[in-house]
């Protein structure tokens, strides 16, 4: 038993383990999770700069993503349609209607410039063996900007979730140069469906958000809608609208969708109502408000975390002074490396050192003869001569030689010297090198990504204010059933929002809602809205004891839908109800021999109101035969 508690145990926490870092919870470092890593990877790995069938990227990533084609699929239309890093033709479906994109085999992708330019670099990519082993793929790609940030994720874990919003381009490479430049940055999401963002409950990447659609009113028996909130479709919302118009909450003629490239939903409001009253129950009842909870956790160094989006900013903007500053120092050494092989180029040739081995037979001699004559020049080295360099110098052929520019060869190594001279002074300064690089970025692609979600305080609409209509709710007696779908001949006028409160004769009561088809049993003793201010009197007969009590009580507090009982036992039976908190009635006990009272008055005024858990007074130690008004 304990080896099969061990084994359960150690599978499960790798099971735990593989879901939060291998495909639920995205790297800080890149801000992907290994899908979408695994995509870009592939596309980089075949792009030639045409368009590619997605089904050949599919089929290409699926050497790195051992989960199938569907996945990847899935995972590559979502990204693409981020329009960040994949450029996009034909169908990939619409993040607006919700529509499916069409089948791989018919739409192309390739990398965007932008893609090519920030995600990239194999001398500072870390690489490890594919799940096969037959190729390598990188840990993360080098990002120079944050991803997590920009493209947002959402994904369900073991014990976690995570949910990043989206947010803005230019803002938040703006936001990495203010803390470069030493200054505090605040960062609010940015969707691509636009709408209205109100922020206030938005804790730098954790807490909620509240988005409202862009509502517009041409006149007041026409609504417009121009933009959705994060997260819907126009399908969705119009679902939604639908749903509550028929449960009468809305009241609207028609709804038609005129959806093309933008957003285009039109309502007609019903005869005697108005658009602005309309709008107020739209935003209360459908989809064109919601509230979205965010919770920004991320993978950093193989473990989960939770952050703050000032502090991904700032990972993000230290990983990248030091992704920048090991690619000038890789530079610097290719330059160095390109200068001073041009440079021994120049003294073999200019000074004719290749005639000086014409004679020699030995290749020892030659080497050696080569070596003594270019170290005449040695003030002239870059570096220390190598055997190495010896060897290069020996390979350049005559041709090359017999043609020999030198004014060229000048050009050549001043253009080298100039850029070694810009790559030494980006060193010195590598932040300020990393602020013109994130400027540089906005330059060429700020103009793609203008910000398309507005910041407001929202005004909160309160449910109970926009519902100033009334329903009906059916009882059905001999069913036992209650609510807005039932057929019966009792009913009752209520608000949408009202709850009621039943009563059944084994003393359980429960709170339930309105809507729809309820059932709450045969054996009633009482049914009505439910009031919180109502006091309740009730005799019952605790039916462990058998002994009758009293007690008076409010029901303030309750799960609707929860079964409670009058008596603390919860094994009773009710023999009289009343919601008269002054009423009289006569109890009549069984009779029994040698009992001398078989009846009593009482009097519910003199009984005070005590909770609903209590058990109340005891009225006797008789057995009640029947309770009935005086």
């Amino acid at each position: 038993m304990s080896y099969a508690k061990s084994m359960i145990s150690s599978n499960f926490i790798e099971y735990a383990s593989y879901v939060i870092k291998d495909r639920a919870i995205p790297d800080i470092n890149d801000g992907l999770k290994p899908v979408q890593r695994r995509i870009l990877h592939s596309m980089y790995e075949i792009d030639d700069g045409k368009f590619n069938k997605v089904a050949n990227v599919i089929g290409n990533t699926m050497k790195y993503h051992p989960h199938g084609d569907a996945s990847i699929f899935s995972s590559l239309v979502v990204l693409a349609n981020k329009d960040y890093y994949i450029e996009k033709q034909g169908n990939f479906g619409n993040i607006l209607t919700g529509d499916e994109p069409s089948a791989p085999r018919y739409i192309e992708c390739r990398l965007t410039p932008l893609a090519k330019e920030v995600l990239f670099n194999k001398e500072i990519t870390e690489y490890i063996d594919s799940y096969d082993g037959r190729n390598k793929e990188p840990v993360t790609l080098p990002a120079k900007i944050p991803n997590v940030l920009l493209l947002g994720a959402e994904g369900i874990a073991v014990g976690m979730s995570t949910k990043i919003l989206p947010h803005n381009f230019n803002e938040v490479l703006n936001a990495q140069i203010s803390l470069l430049k030493g200054k505090k940055v605040k960062l609010y999401p940015d969707f691509q469906q636009g709408g209205i963002i109100d922020v206030s409950e938005y804790q730098d990447g954790n807490g909620k958000v509240r988005v409202r659609a862009v509502l517009e009113t041409p006149n007041d028996k026409t609504i417009v809608i121009k933009e959705i909130p994060y997260g819907t479709t126009t399908e969705s919302i119009i679902a939604s609208i639908e749903s509550e118009a028929k449960k009468g909450k809305i009241k609207i003629n028609s709804i038609t969708d005129y959806t093309a490239e933008n957003i285009e939903i039109e309502i007609k409001v019903a005869r005697g109502e108005s658009a602005s009253d309309t709008i107020k129950a739209l935003y209360a009842y459908t989809d064109c408000e919601i509230s979205i909870p965010v919770n920004l956790i991320v993978i950093v160094n193989n473990k989960p975390k939770q952050m703050s989006v000032t502090e991904v900013l700032e990972y993000n903007t230290k990983k990248l002074v030091n992704d920048l500053k090991r690619e000038l120092e890789i530079e610097e050494d290719k330059l160095e490396q390109r200068l001073h092989d041009l440079t021994l180029e120049q003294i073999f040739i200019e000074n004719r050192i290749y005639k000086k081995i014409e004679e020699l037979t030995e290749y020892d001699k030659i080497i050696e003869t080569v070596t003594n004559e270019m170290n005449k020049f040695k003030k002239l080295f870059i570096r220390n001569l190598t055997k190495e360099d010896i060897e290069k110098l020996l390979e350049i052929k005559i041709k090359r030689i017999s043609r020999y520019d030198i004014e060229n060869h000048k050009k050549n190594i001043d253009d080298i010297v100039r850029q070694l001279e810009l790559v030494r002074t980006r060193l010195k300064d590598v932040k300020k090198w990393a602020i013109e690089y994130l400027e540089n970025l906005i330059k060429k692609y700020g103009n793609q990504f203008s910000r398309k979600t507005k910041i407001e305080k929202l005004e909160e609409i309160s449910i109970k204010d926009v519902a100033n209509y009334e329903i009906k709710v059916y009882w059905d007696k001999k069913g036992g059933f209650l609510g807005t779908d039932v057929k019966g001949d009792t009913y009752f006028t209520a608000s949408p929002l009202d709850k009621f409160i039943v009563f059944l004769k084994n003393g359980n009561y429960k709170v339930i809602s309105s809507e729809g088809k309820n059932f709450i049993d045969i054996d009633t003793v009482y049914v009505d809205i439910y009031d919180p201010k109502r006091v309740y009197s009730v005799i019952y007969t605790d039916l462990e004891t058998n002994t009758p009590y009293v007690k008076k009580f409010q029901v303030k507090k309750f799960l609707t839908n929860k079964l409670y009982n009058v008596s603390p036992t919860e094994k009773a039976i009710i023999n009289y109800f009343t919601i008269s908190p002054k009423e009289k009635v006569k109890i009549v006990y069984v009779k029994k021999p040698k009992q001398k009272i078989n009846e009593e008055n009482f009097d519910f005024s003199k009984v005070e109101i005590k909770s609903p858990n209590a058990r109340g007074n005891r009225i006797s130690i008789k057995e009640i035969e029947r309770v009935v008004k005086d």
